[in-house]
């Protein structure tokens, strides 16, 4: 029974320092995600981004502020994280290249949104389509022409020519 005792609080010894770290470190990343959200949402009222545009950006940031957290925990504990790293970049890329046309219309979206060549209400033109905007997310645009609904792509909206008919 000793012999278990002892074993335990060895154990215990030579664990105890990691979990600590491992419970620092994502403390850490906690806080600090939380401090850059204030900070990103605070500056997107400040510059008057479009709600969607804001958490999109607090999300990524969120997530890829997680992702290094967990890494940085795992390293702490001891665990090699090379090879982690290396399998995520890959996942990365392969998540990449299977998504970009929606990755496409994801970034043409915060673009648009961005640098607001039409707003809600204008009446545009593009590729044979018209109508008057009724809403602009990250993914499609939706055009309202005689009571029908349009909805565009936004990487379209992005590469092809747009003519705005009529200003709201």
């Amino acid at each position: 029974m000793e012999a278990i005792t002892n074993y335990f609080l060895d154990e215990v010894s030579l664990w105890a320092p990691k979990v600590f770290g491992v419970i620092v470190v994502v403390g850490l990343f906690f806080i600090i995600t939380k401090v850059l959200k204030r900070v990103i949402l605070s500056t997107a009222e400040k510059l008057q981004l479009d709600g969607s545009l804001t958490i999109l950006i607090v999300r990524s940031s969120s997530i890829t502020l997680a992702a290094f957290g967990l890494v940085t925990a795992l390293a702490t504990v001891g665990i090699n994280v090379s090879a982690l790293v290396a399998g995520l970049g890959l996942t990365g890329f392969a998540l990449g290249f299977a998504l970009k046309d929606t990755i496409s219309n994801l970034l043409s979206g915060v673009l648009i949104l961005l640098y607001q060549p039409f707003i809600k209400g204008d009446r545009i033109k593009i590729s044979g389509y018209e109508g008057f905007v009724i809403s602009i997310d990250l993914r499609y645009t939706e055009l309202d022409f005689e009571g029908n609904k349009i909805l565009i792509p936004n990487s379209k909206l992005f590469t092809d020519p747009i003519t705005v008919l009529q200003q709201s």
